[in-house]
């Protein structure tokens, strides 16, 4: 019984207390199913009863077996609505954690791995609550229910009932233990095999152009194989679980049979009261190995609900402001049921800094003493950075890869909380402010965007879900994408396929800043947003960016020299922190850092 599972029940108590009682009342047609069976064969064998005479009998004892079909049905859609209930909730919370995490924790998993555990997994959780766990309150309220009816008739039976019973439950424990382990490998090895499965097909291209197709084919069946085996392993704990429970029940059976038998023969209980007690011993049995063969269910649903567990476990990390200008970082726990969902009106916790500040207008930016590592500080990024970026102008980051310039994007989007130091924007520390409400007036353009399998209208949308269709080609013609888009065979409603695969770089990357012109936001960060364009398509960027960005507070992460000679500011970034700060011309006459990087990649390319 996995005990993180059972708390999950607190929000089915209403179908949960629903099934008891359905099992309660099924006990008891149960056990005047067995009554009446019982009374219409003594009736019709001994007194020699006519079939009208037992018709009535049969006819109630039709009703009852009826009932008994109708009860079991209502259980099962009680169980089900549980596990939906359930599985819908953990669904939910394990995506929300997952967007709260963001990228750094994301992008350090595997993405098929993730992928299972969000599908696969909590799908996994269907068979411990839709069959385990009303197998577990059958096995209990039936079988005492039974021993409570035949408690008053007959005590030798009584007595071989209640000692035969706990050894089916006690063997099943016995054999969990291993299918508990066998089954957590199991999910591991179905695990991996997704995670390589998506890592394959997502470098198909790279694979077929180095001819390492048919090595991945054999890699793929060698991870399938070493599933199969995996399962197999359970399967063979599972069939001999189900062989002892069988044996040991029928075995029990005999007994009861036996005993009873005997003592008919010697006159010493009444032949109907016999019968009644043969009739009413495999039912006694049945709940307890029904249970056992959906134990070998429940060790699977505790394996994937570990992986559940681990990712819902793992901390988000919250900025607390002391009456310093250094901030530190509190571990929250990771499901956070105490804790505001993002954007949520209700107030955080006791010492968190309040979601609720004014999101900023004129967007100025300050970084005073900020440090971030990742990898539990084993891998600095910023070290100490200090800069300003200020409102309504053009702010261009420069430097070698590695020196932090994404991490600022990172800590300015809020995926990621400064480990140390403050983030101000207007003088507002950035953790204070609402996430979505922030976010919501930034603008991104990346190197590589994403372009989901929806329509190009759809991609660009994303910067504006409310946008009429107007609005969307503007956007795109001051992008400089309306052209080629007006060519697709379905123009604006064309699929752009998974990852944007039926357009190029180039037209990608146009899509995604067309996005940014749709947002129309006071704060735009672009990471080199034109380096994947054509001479021709980047003059157009280029000139579309700059009236885009008037009046407006811009960060740009420059990889290019002609992105950088036009910023009203550049920022020189060497190991986490700004070494040099100035324009162009003013940078270039210290001749230093920054005139060393423009000497080596004279060719345009600032850095690589």
């Amino acid at each position: 019984m996995n005990r993180r599972l059972l708390s999950e029940l607190r929000l089915t108590r209403l179908p949960l207390a629903l099934n008891a009682v359905l099992t309660l009342a099924l006990s008891a047609v149960i056990l005047a199913q067995a009554a009446l069976l019982s009374g219409v064969i003594a009736r019709v064998f001994l007194l020699k009863a006519a079939f009208n005479e037992v018709l009535p009998a049969l006819e109630l004892l039709a009703g009852v077996i009826a009932l008994r079909a109708l009860l079991s049905g209502a259980g099962t859609l009680t169980a089900a609505e549980t596990a939906i209930r359930v599985k819908a909730d953990l669904r939910r919370r394990l995506t929300t954690h997952l967007l709260r995490l963001g990228p750094a924790y994301t992008q350090n998993q595997r993405s098929g791995e993730l992928t299972v555990t969000a599908t696969k997994g909590v799908d996994a959780l269907d068979a411990f609550f839709r069959d385990f766990l009303p197998a577990v309150g059958a096995a209990i309220i039936i079988p005492l229910a039974i021993l409570a009816a035949v408690l008053p008739i007959d005590t030798l039976t009584f007595a071989v009932l209640l000692v035969t019973a706990p050894l089916i439950p006690l063997f099943m424990a016995l054999i969990g233990a291993a299918a508990g382990g066998l089954a957590r490998r199991q999910f591991a090895q179905m695990r991996r095999l997704g995670a390589h499965f998506l890592d394959v097909m997502q470098g198909l291209v790279t694979l077929k152009l180095f001819n390492r197709s048919q090595a991945q084919t054999r890699s793929i069946a060698r991870v399938t194989d070493q599933f199969r085996q995996a399962t197999m392993r359970v399967l063979r704990v599972s069939f001999l679980s189900a062989f002892m429970l069988e044996m040991l029940s029928t075995l029990s059976i005999a007994i009861v049979a036996v005993e009873i038998g005997v003592r008919l023969l010697n006159g010493g209980i009444a032949f109907e009261q016999a019968l009644f007690l043969l009739v009413i011993a495999p039912e006694f049995y049945l709940p307890l190995r029904a249970l056992g063969a959906r134990f070998h269910a429940a060790t699977e649903s505790g394996a994937a609900a570990d992986e559940i567990y681990r990712v819902l476990d793992t901390p988000v990390h919250r900025v607390l402001l002391p009456s310093s200008k250094q901030v530190r970082l509190e571990r929250v726990p990771a499901e956070g049921d105490a804790e505001p969902l993002l954007g949520s009106s209700k107030p955080p916790s006791t010492g968190a800094v309040s979601d609720q500040a004014a999101i900023p207008t004129s967007m100025h930016i300050r970084c005073d003493d900020v440090h971030y590592a990742y990898a539990g500080g084993a891998r600095p990024a910023l070290n100490g950075l200090t800069l300003e970026i200020p409102a309504g102008q053009k702010t261009a980051l420069v430097g070698a890869s590695g020196s932090g310039k994404s991490t600022l994007a990172a800590l300015l989007l809020r995926f990621i909380d400064p480990q140390q130091g403050a983030l101000t924007v207007d003088g507002v520390n950035i953790a204070a402010l609402d996430v979505e409400r922030w976010r919501a007036r930034v603008a991104w353009a990346p190197q590589s965007p994403y372009l989901f399998n929806a329509s190009v209208a759809q991609n660009i949308r994303m910067g504006n879900a409310d946008a009429g269709m107007p609005q969307v080609i503007r956007a795109a013609q001051a992008a400089g994408a309306h052209e080629f888009i007006s060519r697709l065979p379905q123009g604006y409603d064309m699929p752009c396929g998974e990852r944007g695969m039926r357009f190029s770089g180039g037209q990608i990357q146009r899509i995604a800043i067309a996005r940014a012109f749709l947002k129309d936001a006071p704060l735009l960060i672009l990471d080199e947003a034109t380096a994947n364009l054509d001479a021709e398509s980047e003059r157009v960027i280029q000139a579309a960016l700059r009236e885009l960005l008037k009046g407006r507070t811009a960060l740009v992460i420059a990889h290019r020299l002609n992105t950088v000679m036009d910023a009203d500011r550049i920022v020189v970034l060497a190991h986490g922190r700004a070494v040099e700060q100035g324009a162009h011309r003013e940078l270039l006459a210290r001749n230093g850092e920054y005139g060393q990087l423009i000497r080596a990649f004279a060719g345009g390319e600032l850095v690589a």
